[in-house]
């Protein structure tokens, strides 16, 4: 009888998690390790007297190719944002909308003075121009940062400054738009043809599905167990464990490894140098008011306009997933990008946050404004800047039987993150039934 070929998979992140359920669909006998008390990675969300709080602010992608094929998005009862956002100055606030999925909001986008027409006209003219473009070609041919597409596009500077830069600065973690273009134009497309929405019960959710249909697909999830090292030859892979609460290492032999982690654990462990590890962070800060208060967005984004030291962006959570806060309850969420100082507690951080609402809606008060919680992420991304992907490593740029799946092996994103792990399972095996 042929022995059945045993992969472990290092890390339970997203792409970890399809990794593994991938391989044991295939056949094989998988084994996932995850150092932390449970799955997920930077995709978690913590419950809270009757919050629900991701780690830092996250969507799921409704027309990701990889979101629709790894995901059973029914099973996630997913909440809608509304299309586009609120542009918010102080004194005034303006909205910017798609006219295609959401009519309703046309009138208030034509008399949005925030952005010019000619400005309105290009996104109309890229929303055609990406319309049926096969997204892996984005990542092909010459690349530019976000600010000069968007110039050599022709949209203006009130354009660049009131929208791209909070909005695409809160995807790309980089309000300055020095991102490659790619970028924008993979995230534009998938904003055309579907729709930013999250998990009823929090992102988490995600990573808590893709765990279930691993195991159910015959996967053994070991979590609080740390791979300290990972030695691979042509023949195979030992990994050396420290679980939890023991003192001695352990070793395991197996046909080959996969490490999903993230990224300078990852260099760390294969010492693949090409794995990006300069990161791009932010700070996520989470507040409650007392019964429902309505900010007016229509389930959208407030964005920053003023380029202050306010929140690049807020995001009425509860508006979108009521079930992310208590019944009577409103909760809020602004992310701050970079690291900020080291002074800027937590208290002070909410005073930013305060004064930023009360400019924007200078007949409100928002004293009853409480910080809920706090979430600070040095490495939210890997940066991204023009040609970065032309230089990411492949599944196989480690040595021997040792394989590599995570978002910096593709791009930064969920996207990247599920797609990587498909990836990574078909080189295994691939090289493994070889």
């Amino acid at each position: 009888m042929t022995r059945t070929a045993s992969v472990v998979v290092v890390g339970g992140g997203l792409a970890g998690l399809v990794t593994a359920r991938t391989l044991a669909r295939d056949g094989f006998d998988v084994t996932l390790y995850e150092r932390r008390g449970a799955v997920g990675g930077r995709v978690r969300t913590t419950e809270r007297d009757g919050y629900r709080l991701d780690r830092g602010f996250q969507v799921l992608f409704t027309a990701y190719p990889a979101v629709r094929a790894e995901l059973d998005l029914p099973a996630l009862d997913l909440r809608e944002f509304a299309p586009g956002a609120v542009i918010a100055r102080d004194g005034r606030r303006s909205t910017l909308s798609d006219p295609f999925r959401d009519p309703e909001g046309v009138p208030e986008t034509l008399c949005n003075s925030d952005v010019t027409l000619t400005d309105k006209l290009g996104i109309l003219r890229l929303r055609h121009q990406f319309a049926g473009r096969d997204p892996d070609q984005i990542f092909e041919g010459p690349d530019a940062t976000i600010d000069q597409y968007l110039r050599d596009q022709g949209f203006s500077d009130r354009f660049i400054d009131n929208f791209a830069a909070p909005f695409y600065g809160g995807i790309t973690l980089d309000r300055s738009l020095s991102t490659s273009k790619r970028i924008f134009e993979y995230t534009f497309r998938a904003l055309a043809a579907g729709s930013i929405a999250v998990p009823a019960k929090g992102m988490g959710r995600i990573p808590e599905q893709l765990a279930a249909s691993a195991e159910s697909e015959g996967v053994a999830i070991e979590t609080d167990t740390t791979v300290t090292a990972v030695d691979a030859t042509d023949g195979g892979a030992t990994c050396t464990l420290e679980p939890a609460g023991r003192r001695r290492e352990e070793t395991v032999d197996v046909d080959a490894v996969v490490v999903a982690t993230d990224p300078p654990t990852a260099r760390e462990l294969t010492g693949v140098e090409s794995i990006p590890t300069t990161s791009k962070g932010c700070v996520t800060q989470y507040y409650t008011l007392p019964g429902w208060t309505d900010l007016e967005t229509g389930k959208r984004l407030l964005l920053n306009a003023d380029d202050g030291s306010g929140p690049n962006q807020i995001v009425p959570h509860s508006a979108v997933a009521p079930a992310y806060a208590p019944n009577g309850s409103t909760l809020l969420g602004a992310t701050y990008l970079g690291q900020l100082e080291d002074d800027v507690d937590d208290e002070a951080l909410a005073g930013r946050t305060r004064r930023a609402l009360e400019s924007w809606y200078p007949d409100r008060r928002f004293d009853d404004l409480e910080t809920v919680h706090t979430e600070r992420i040095p490495f939210a991304q890997f940066a991204q800047p023009p040609g970065i992907h032309d230089e990411l490593p492949g599944p196989r740029a480690p040595n021997g039987r040792c394989y590599l799946a995570g978002e910096y092996t593709r791009w930064s994103s969920i996207q990247g993150a599920l797609e990587s792990g498909r990836r990574a399972a078909l080189a295994v095996r691939v090289d493994l039934e070889g």
